[in-house]
């Protein structure tokens, strides 16, 4: 290509045999409710061809199907597509399968185990009678002259997803993994314009909550010899498209991490203080907290930060607590605005705990609780709070809390020992 704009319906050789018969949307300004989208998407589906049949791996949203049975259409009859794969159940990949179906009856459905339930839920009615294979990494289907495989990558970003793998050329069609919502009709990363920031909002946006899963699947596709990505969304990564690969290893990997060998356990207190009460006994909590060795603990008050910045601290810290006064029966507002910003990071398992004054009924502490089991923090430590301004005792009493915290976080908790007369 010399870098024109695709035009007409025609299907767009991406490789030896192989063909990408999708879709551009550039009027789509939101995608899923959680996305900016600048200058659109373009929903990517591709169609392989073996000396014995053609496969077709994803389809496009539903409202843009004309244009891909078109594009189809202009490469392959019908009847000689033998084979579906569904890398992604999402609409935006499934929305053109039904009447694909239709069209091309005797062709056999793959995608991986999780993805079962799904077609059911999607397709309603005639599930039970399609020739269905579910698949995962190893398995692979035979076009005579070469060989489709499959990669199970679970959770990027849903629990069925999974990567197709053409070995004799080098492509892995990766569904969303290394994809982005940027529409531009000349399609190859060496044409279009610069997507750099469209590439990393989506990982932040759709991946970043699975890190762990994403190197996990990079183990898998790290030692492939790539020679050209298509994925599910955006720009096809055919020139240098190990370095996209190198990208996303170096945004999943902690960096603090990266720093030394840091074997600390690190902790976060947050807070915000409306006439001082719930700022001294966050500098109490940190006093406490500092008792305890193999601690690093940072104190941050939110009046005076933004939220992206303290979200890329949260994703590394081991635990988190927050300090609130209770206003108009209810945590302020900053204290909410980053707890329902952790929803892009994933937060199983880290330690959470609350504190902070009241003047009249003080729930802020129970409330920032409940969000944070609802995030699946573990909250092994009652909070603390306070009426109005806080005693000596009361201070004692924090910097208690502030060291128990610690210690959970370090497991250097002594055991709790039950007195049997008390349980009489």
């Amino acid at each position: 290509m010399d870098g024109m704009p695709i035009t007409g319906t025609q299907a767009v050789a991406i490789g030896s045999d192989v063909y990408w018969i999708g879709a551009f949307d550039p009027s789509l300004r939101s995608f899923d409710l959680i996305l900016k989208t600048a200058n659109g998407t373009s929903y990517n589906s591709y169609l392989v061809r073996g000396a014995d049949g053609v496969c077709i791996v994803d389809t496009v949203k539903k409202e843009f199907q004309d244009i891909f049975f078109k594009r189809l259409e202009s490469i392959c009859a019908y009847d000689e597509i033998k084979y579906i794969v569904l890398n992604h159940m999402e609409p935006d990949h499934t929305g053109a399968l039904p009447e694909l179906l239709k069209r091309a009856p005797n062709a056999k459905v793959y995608l991986s185990f999780q993805a079962q339930g799904m077609l059911k839920g999607l397709l309603k009615e005639g599930a039970e009678n399609l020739d269905v294979t579910a698949v995962t990494t190893g398995d692979s289907i035979d076009l005579g002259n070469r060989k489709v495989s499959f990669i199970n990558t679970p959770f990027l970003h849903w629990p069925d997803t999974q990567c197709t793998w053409l070995e004799d050329c080098g492509m892995l069609l990766s569904g969303d993994l290394f994809g982005c919502h940027f529409c531009d009709e000349r399609l190859f990363n060496d044409l279009v314009g610069d997507f750099r920031f469209s590439f990393e909002y989506y990982y932040a946006h759709i991946m970043r909550p699975f890190k762990h899963h994403v190197l996990q699947a990079l183990d898998l596709i790290e030692p492939l010899d790539i020679k050209l990505i298509a994925p599910a969304h955006g720009p096809i990564l055919r020139e240098h498209p190990r370095e996209y690969v190198r990208h996303y290893h170096s945004m999943s990997v902690p960096h603090l991490r990266r720093e030394g060998e840091i074997t600390e356990k690190t902790l976060l207190i947050f807070y915000m203080s409306a006439y001082g009460s719930t700022g001294d006994m966050a500098k109490e909590v940190l006093k406490g907290a500092e008792q305890v060795s193999g601690v690093r603990i940072s104190l941050y008050d939110l009046e005076g930060g933004e939220m992206p910045p303290f979200v890329d601290l949260i994703e590394e810290a081991d635990g988190l607590v927050f300090g609130s006064p209770t206003i108009n029966g209810d945590a302020v507002k900053p204290v909410w605005d980053l707890l329902s910003s952790l929803c892009s990071i994933h937060t199983q398992g880290k330690l959470g705990a609350a504190f902070g004054s009241y003047g009249w009924t003080g729930e802020a502490v129970a409330m920032i609780e409940d969000r944070l089991r609802g995030l699946k923090f573990k909250v092994p430590v009652p909070g603390v709070k306070v009426k109005l301004i806080p005693t000596n005792e009361e201070l004692e009493e924090c910097r208690a809390f502030g060291r128990l915290i610690a210690e959970n976080l370090t497991g250097t908790n002594a055991p709790r020992v039950i007195d049997f007369s008390d349980l009489l």
